[in-house]
């Protein structure tokens, strides 16, 4: 058996129920120390309009370029008194009224791309948009804090870009009982007796052993700490809201974990957009209000900061399809009880001041974002991860 093998197989013995680790020694003494923070990201994937989820409704451009999809003043739910948020966005505006929000407008890159794969990649990774990196930034963050594998989950049956490093990558987890059970599988149990018998060295198997090792290690402390604590909470019954109750059962069992990732999919809206934003948007604001709820009942969400972006906005101008076409700029969303600056960050959108293409200008670099939680958060070297020295902001 050699490694491409064994790779194809334990992928389809396991579902896709997680990934294996590059180049991991699992014996190797590991100086990871968990300070209890907790870093939940999540992606808007398809590019989120952020005109008509912040909406500038003082803004007449906004009406001129929309005249089909914009948002009326009177649907709102205002926010000062030049913007307003979705009208499906109510849950989320009592999150914002008890201070829990901060909105950053303008967030994007230098020379944009709209495409969905590599501006994808460009937010995961944290590159330049003419950089093609091989690891994400959460990623790098495991290779220089040594962490374990278990250290970033992200709930799906695949790993992202963002959470693969050089030496250590995180694990994609949708359920911790069928993660344990996937490596207790008799193909896996012959597969370790084999290496026992043979010996085999680091040339063939043993390799990959010391990566099953770190599986199954890993598969074993999920399922162990997870098992006595379940969610009481009800959740939208949807993927999404599956994927939070999950995040929120491996916080409040005391995992630890310090990055989670999910997504949620469906935003990109050429045609339609109105109503298809609109529920995407109350999926979105509905699970997000209940899963900061079942942290606050389990006292975890004050270690808890919640990170929402999308990999661009959408033009200024809608299309001949009642929707909108890729753009560039957009607005995050950052969550947790200490924000610095709650409410609206910093200025919406200059719709009077376009890019050549009609989009809008950043006026935030995402990775000062990064840089922020980086260093605020998880209180790590920024610049080492991200590679360069950027602008702390904030927020928190």
């Amino acid at each position: 058996m050699n490694r491409r093998n064994f790779i194809k197989r334990t992928s389809l013995a396991t579902g896709g129920t997680f990934f294996i680790p590059q180049f991991l020694k699992a014996l190797e003494i590991n100086p990871f120390s968990f300070n209890n923070k907790k870093l939940v990201i999540i992606q808007l994937k398809g590019g989120n309009d952020g005109l008509n989820t912040i909406v500038p409704f003082r803004n007449d451009i906004y009406y001129k370029n929309r005249s089909a999809i914009a948002l009326q003043k009177n649907t709102l739910l205002k926010l000062n008194d030049e913007v307003g948020f979705h009208p499906s966005l109510q849950p989320l505006k009592k999150l914002y009224d008890k201070g829990l929000l901060s909105i950053i407008n303008n967030v994007g890159y230098p020379n944009p791309n709209r495409s969905h794969f590599r501006s994808t990649d460009i937010w995961q990774t944290a590159s330049n948009s003419n950089e093609y990196l091989q690891t994400g930034w959460i990623g790098r963050y495991l290779d220089t804090t040594k962490s374990k594998s278990y250290t970033a989950i992200e709930v799906d049956e695949s790993l992202s870009l963002m959470l693969k490093g050089k030496n250590q990558n995180g694990l994609a987890v949708t359920d911790a009982k069928r993660f344990y059970n996937s490596l207790r599988q008799p193909f896996f149990n012959k597969l370790f007796q084999y290496y026992n018998d043979q010996h085999l060295n680091e040339h063939n198997l043993g390799y990959l052993y010391n990566t099953m090792i770190d599986a199954k290690s890993s598969s074993k402390y999920i399922h162990e700490k997870t098992a006595t604590k379940s969610s009481n909470a009800t959740y939208p019954k949807n993927l999404f809201g599956k994927q939070l109750k999950t995040i929120a059962q491996f916080i409040n069992s005391g995992l630890e974990t310090e990055v989670y990732y999910a997504a949620l999919s469906g935003f990109d809206t050429h045609a339609g957009q109105k109503n298809r934003q609109a529920k995407l948007l109350n999926v979105y604001a509905e699970s997000i209000d209940i899963f900061i709820s079942d942290l606050q009942k389990n006292d975890t969400f004050k270690d808890t900061l919640i990170l929402t972006f999308s990999e661009f906005g959408r033009r200024v101008q809608q299309n001949g399809s009642k929707g909108t076409d890729h753009g560039t700029a957009n607005n995050v969303f950052i969550l947790g009880e200490n924000l610095k600056k709650s409410g609206i960050y910093n200025g919406s959108p200059n719709l009077q001041d376009l890019d050549a293409n009609g989009d809008l200008k950043f006026t935030i670099d995402f990775r000062e974002i990064y840089a922020t939680i980086l260093n605020k958060w998880l209180h790590v070297n920024d610049s080492e991860i991200l590679n360069k020295k950027f602008s702390n902001l904030n927020f928190i």
